[in-house]
């Protein structure tokens, strides 16, 4: 699989991420926190392995895409595609990280785009959905560059950093694609 556009690359998350994936967990936790999914009423120190170990896991069922994004060689973040539904659904939920010190590039655009091109032509996905905390103005912006399209909001949706957090849907179809949503996003100037 590797997806690859300029300096970006992603690729299947393997076991050999645990130490650069930790190492960029604890760097940025500050950064991170406020957007990442807790458990209510658990308090447990970072599990990279567990969740590189869970989400290789998903990978391989099925229900779920795990991927490493890489900006000139370097892990920089990560990727994922959770609830992979196919049948009278087809669709998945797209999330992300970036490291902060590769923000602001246009990484997660492009891969975000790379990623939702990918399940439209080879996953076999219908519909992609990205949900996104009202107050996470970068994630904002990334599905403002993609031009997708707003849904509404999933109250006390997930819970993230100690409460049950809302979050604004945006999605797209297959139908509403015309040609791949990397030459959408370049065409129009936004990246």
């Amino acid at each position: 699989m590797p997806l690859t556009h300029g300096d970006i690359t992603l690729r299947e998350l393997s076991k050999r991420d645990n130490t650069v994936l930790r190492r960029l967990l604890i760097e940025d936790r500050d950064w991170l926190v406020p957007w990442e999914a807790t458990t209510p009423g658990i308090r447990y120190p970072l599990d990279v392995k567990g969740m590189v170990r869970s989400l290789i896991q998903q990978a391989r069922a099925g229900s779920g895409l795990a991927l490493v994004i890489e900006y000139q060689g370097q892990v920089v973040g990560q990727l994922n595609v959770a609830n992979i539904l196919y049948g009278s659904v087809c669709s998945g939920t797209v999330g992300y990280w970036i490291a902060k010190q590769a923000a602001g590039k246009s990484i997660v655009p492009i891969s975000v785009a790379m990623t939702i091109d990918h399940l439209f032509d080879q996953g076999g996905l219908h519909r992609v959905e990205i949900d996104i905390r009202p107050e996470n103005e970068a994630s904002l912006r990334v599905v403002q560059k993609l031009g997708l399209r707003q849904e509404g909001k999933k109250e006390r949706f997930i819970h993230i950093n100690g409460a049950w957090r809302d979050h604004l849907v945006f999605a797209v179809t297959r139908e509403e694609m015309t040609g791949s949503m990397l030459s959408r996003v370049q065409n129009a100037g936004k990246l």
